[in-house]
């Protein structure tokens, strides 16, 4: 808004520039989500607990020890995220591209499933919300209509292709594969995340540092200087990402506020499935699909561990781990609940930055 808004009068006023800039709109677009979620939050979490009453429900296979600490804690604080994200996307950044629409939507179309999930969950008085496979239909047919969109607006010899980490220049076109392909990479990060937020603050700031990481390669893929220098795929107009990923971690980042140990507040369905849709929509449009494997590849561990469980017990009788997703296995361990998130966020760091390494490794 500010954009189509203040740039045309650049002339005039020469100080208006800086609003031609990504950067300095990246740097409004943290600074205004977070100051949204950090004055806003507290009534949204007060409204949340009047309305709940005893809040999330506690799963009763989950770990013994959440139904004492986790209690009463309400949920749907991903409505916070969401209303800072938007705050902030629509703001700062050019709505007159057609990426920006294609990721927020998504976003906010997932964050709705989330929001059902969430509102049974909690109305039920039970940990199950919408059935799996009424999920799973719900979020590939926002899937299906966003990867369609992003096959439309892409321009040769990027449609329906496949760009490789680590390899030069090589794009593997996958035809009409490409759609289901970007459907999968949307819907398998959402629920990526969606498995990892399991403690307080443990798929917060993963999702921070994965945002930051895309952010940044939505930024030099956008450009075609920084492309050509780094030999990577050029991708018209996606730069602009770089405000809507910067929206996203000031959105977390005043979440993770309230959300730190002891939580004040859940971020639910409603968060975590928004949140992991919006990692693969933007992955999807700069072609860095398989590069959020290694940035993501924290949230990949945790939905692997449920699978390997899953197939386990199922054929053998026998479970691998002790509690699935992962980081209830090193609950039952012992481990303590900040010892594992913290341990956690730099397994996140140290795969972002081994992400980051495609950008030269070629």
């Amino acid at each position: 808004m500010l954009y189509h808004l203040l740039v045309p009068l650049s002339g005039e006023f020469q100080i208006l520039n800086v609003f031609r800039y990504t950067t300095f709109r990246s740097g409004g677009a943290v600074l205004t989500a977070l100051f949204i979620c950090l004055i806003f939050g507290p009534r949204l979490i007060n409204w949340l607990r009047s309305k709940q009453g005893k809040g999330q429900p506690i799963r009763e296979d989950g770990p013994q020890s959440h139904i004492v600490t986790k209690q009463g804690t309400p949920t749907m604080g991903g409505f916070m995220i969401l209303i800072g994200l938007s705050v902030g996307t629509l703001l700062w950044a050019d709505l007159s591209n057609p990426y920006i629409w294609i990721c927020f939507l998504v976003t906010l179309g997932f964050g709705g499933v989330g929001f059902i999930d969430d509102y049974l969950k909690v109305t039920r008085r039970s940990s199950k919300g919408i059935a799996g496979k009424m999920k799973l239909v719900l979020q590939f047919s926002i899937a299906i209509a966003a990867a369609l969109a992003v096959s439309h607006f892409s321009s040769d010899p990027l449609t329906n292709r496949l760009a490789v980490p680590f390899a030069k220049h090589v794009l593997i076109d996958l035809g009409w594969v490409f759609i289901p392909f970007a459907m999968l990479v949307m819907v398998g990060a959402s629920n990526a995340v969606n498995l990892t937020d399991g403690l307080d603050g443990l798929a917060t700031m993963p999702v921070i540092i994965a945002a930051a990481t895309f952010a940044l390669l939505a930024y030099l893929v956008g450009f075609s200087t920084f492309a050509e220098y780094l030999q990577i795929h050029y991708v018209v107009g996606a730069s602009e990402l770089a405000v809507f990923m910067a929206a996203l971690i000031g959105a977390c980042l005043g979440f993770l506020w309230f959300n730190a140990p002891p939580a004040m507040v859940f971020m639910g369905d409603t968060g975590s499935l928004a949140l992991g849709g919006a990692l693969g929509a933007v992955a999807v449009v700069i072609k860095h699909e398989l590069v959020l494997v290694i940035v993501g590849g924290l949230f990949v561990l945790e939905t692997v561990s449920v699978i390997v469980q899953v197939i386990s017990f199922k054929t053998t009788g026998k479970r691998v781990f002790r509690m699935a997703p992962l980081h209830h296995h090193y609950e039952q361990k012992g481990w303590a609940e900040s010892t594992i998130v913290v341990r956690f966020w730099i397994i996140a760091l140290v795969l972002a930055l081994i992400g980051l390494s495609t950008l030269k490794l070629r």
